[in-house]
């Protein structure tokens, strides 16, 4: 482990990496999967979010391989979903555990005076708190 940064924030790097690439792979399939009339509101939404959130997980591993330790390869479990209900009620839990996680990062990169790390995920968080905007906004339309 080089550059002096805790075993603690080294996991909850990988942690958020595991949850992008879980999302990624979720709002792909959603974007594949969901049909329908309300279909076309959405697909581009799904492809777009997931595409965001593949490149986080990617500059997410870049800063965590820089910081000495290897990225995971395993995303947290993937849920799709059967309704598009179901689907947006996940998501929108999914970038709240993400915003709840990335602020937690942000805290503790800044204890160990690590403000590369903490720019990195206020940037990321700026776009996850964009996500639960679109999807909470998606699901208030169905209510």
């Amino acid at each position: 482990m080089s550059n002096h940064v805790s075993k603690e924030l080294l996991g909850m790097l990988n942690k958020a990496i595991a949850a992008e690439m879980q999302v990624s792979i979720q709002y792909m399939w959603q974007h594949v999967l969901w049909s329908g009339v309300k279909h076309f509101a959405v697909k581009e939404e799904f492809k777009v979010i997931a595409i965001d959130e593949m490149k986080h997980a990617e500059a997410i591993a870049e800063r965590l391989w820089y910081l000495g330790d290897k990225p995971t390869t395993k995303p947290e479990p993937i849920f799709v979903g059967e309704t598009l209900k179901e689907m947006l009620e996940q998501d929108s839990k999914d970038e709240a555990g993400a915003i709840v996680l990335y602020k937690d990062i942000i805290k503790q990169a800044l204890s160990e005076n690590d403000e590369t790390t903490a720019e990195l995920f206020r940037k990321i968080l700026a776009e996850e708190e964009d996500h639960h905007d679109t999807f909470t906004s998606l699901l208030e339309g169905m209510k």
